[in-house]
């Protein structure tokens, strides 16, 4: 009997094990017809890596379409492109869908995931024309690290401080930015665990350099004309702590800038129900279509 209670414990711990390291699935995105792709396109480079984007096109027969970029999360340190999915909804609408990938802190610290970010949005504004883009309707979004990336994406509009691998575009601006569940402070240290390792090595020998925290972190960089935000968190969220979404939200109260915050009832870290991700992804295009440039 005591054998068999080892033997019991060992799978159970080997199970958990695995369960840990299995490896994110890989989604295959299924497009409407009328719909192209153009797979692991380079839209950047640095030493020893390509940045690499997924774009799903619309037809170019029903005019200018309108863009959405997709950033995967994973703390800035794991996560694929190929596990990013669940644009039907963006595709219904005849959305140009940029799916991206990005330097994660094991090949480069802070700031290399928003240098990378920052030139997909502007390899997409660069080549409007050749992707048949309207440039007004640009709106970037991404979950966890994803969400902290899109913010950052966004937010810097014309700074070019991180634009060091694509400068030269004038005018880089979204029409929204869409924050799901996003860090939006790097360095608070309210939250106690949320000060976490993924952060750390992120920030690398940056970690102790207030300034350059506040550099990379969204509610620092949050001004009265920047581009209107959805934000939403799931209020049981234990790894990236609801009240992050409400200090942007009072930040973006506070200059004014047109902003909607929902809330998931019990919702995890991006584990929501599919009732739920349904309910999420209606408020999104509610929100998008609500914007002066969805009007026109």
């Amino acid at each position: 009997m005591k054998n068999l209670i080892t033997i019991c414990l060992l799978i159970t711990i080997n199970t958990s094990i695995w369960a840990q390291d299995a490896p994110e699935q890989i989604k295959k995105v299924t497009f409407p017809v009328g719909y192209s792709s153009q797979l692991n396109l380079v839209y950047t480079t640095a030493p020893n890596w390509e940045g690499k984007m997924d774009l799903y096109l619309p037809p170019k027969s029903k005019g200018l379409s309108p863009a959405i970029i997709n950033i995967h999360g994973g703390g800035w340190s794991s996560g694929t492109k190929d596990t990013q999915g669940g644009f039907n909804s963006y595709f219904n609408k005849g959305f140009l869908v940029a799916n991206i990938a990005y330097r994660l802190s094991g090949q480069a610290a802070a700031p290399a995931a928003i240098e990378d970010t920052r030139c997909a949005l502007i390899y997409l504004i660069k080549n409007a024309k050749t992707l048949n883009i309207d440039v007004n309707k640009i709106v970037i979004m991404g979950g966890s690290a994803g969400g902290h990336l899109a913010l950052m994406g966004g937010l810097l509009a014309n700074d070019n401080r991180f634009d060091t691998n694509c400068a030269g575009e004038k005018s880089v601006k979204v029409a929204a930015i869409i924050d799901k569940y996003g860090i939006v402070d790097v360095g608070d240290k309210r939250y106690g665990s949320f000060r976490s390792g993924s952060e750390k090595k992120w920030l690398g020998n940056k970690v102790a350099d207030q300034s350059f925290i506040e550099s990379v972190s969204p509610i620092y960089i949050v001004k009265k004309d920047s581009p209107p935000i959805f934000i939403v968190h799931g209020d049981a969220d234990p790894t990236v702590p609801i009240q992050q979404s409400y200090d942007l939200k009072k930040r973006l109260d506070e200059v004014s800038v047109k902003n909607e915050m929902m809330i998931i009832p019990g919702g995890l870290h991006g584990k929501f129900t599919s009732e739920q991700n349904a309910e999420v992804n209606e408020a999104i295009l509610e929100f998008i279509y609500s914007l002066d440039a969805f009007k026109k």
